[in-house]
């Protein structure tokens, strides 16, 4: 399959979640609180896409899955469209772009402040994606992109921090983290052996 289809593909796969739950809303109404509806399944999104880019190299070096890697960006950047659209909900629908509300959840919810980190971090990663910026930043760009990382851990801290209740997709998330990091640097260790 052509590289093109592949990243054709990925972009349509990557938007169901979003055509879902604009179908579920045109289907059967907003529902009792569809702002935070939105803000959770964008969030939720936002962060599987994130893990699921990440988990590119891994697959490539462990299972020979070398058909994935043009794949990586189109998810890295469907997890920030995803991430857009959240922060989006939170700034202008459930605080109609009040900063002092704004700066007030920022200063005194450790997960909104998490979470505006990873963004912060995504943001520049998005960027900085493109062939050109990969161009200019030359030997930079590698170093740059491994804030992906930090960008990942913050999500999830946001994530964790952010449930009242059911911590188990917040402890999925973590642990396909973990694995991803720990896939990395076992990788990382049998070459220098």
């Amino acid at each position: 399959m052509s590289r093109r289809r592949l990243q054709m593909i990925a972009i349509v796969v990557t938007a169901l979640p979003a055509l879902a739950l604009a179908g579920r809303f045109a289907v059967e109404g907003p529902g009792a609180n569809p702002i935070e509806e939105i803000t959770h399944v964008t969030g939720e999104w936002g962060l599987r896409w994130l893990l699921i880019s990440l988990a590119v190299t891994p697959a490539r070096n462990w299972l020979g899955w070398r058909w994935a890697v043009p794949l990586r960006r189109s998810l890295g950047l469907a997890g920030f469209s995803y991430s857009v659209v959240h922060l989006t909900t939170w700034a202008f629908l459930e605080h109609a772009l009040e900063l002092a509300a704004m700066a007030e959840d920022l200063t005194e919810r450790p997960f909104v402040m998490a979470g505006m980190a990873s963004f912060t971090l995504l943001s520049m990663l998005a960027v900085t994606s493109t062939k050109g910026s990969m161009k200019r930043l030359g030997g930079r760009w590698i170093p740059l992109h491994r804030v992906i990382y930090t960008a990942a851990i913050l999500a999830v801290l946001h994530h964790f921090w952010l449930i009242k209740a059911n911590h188990l997709p917040a402890i999925v998330h973590a642990a396909a983290l973990a694995s991803l990091l720990g896939a990395r640097l076992l990788w990382r260790a049998r070459e220098k052996t």
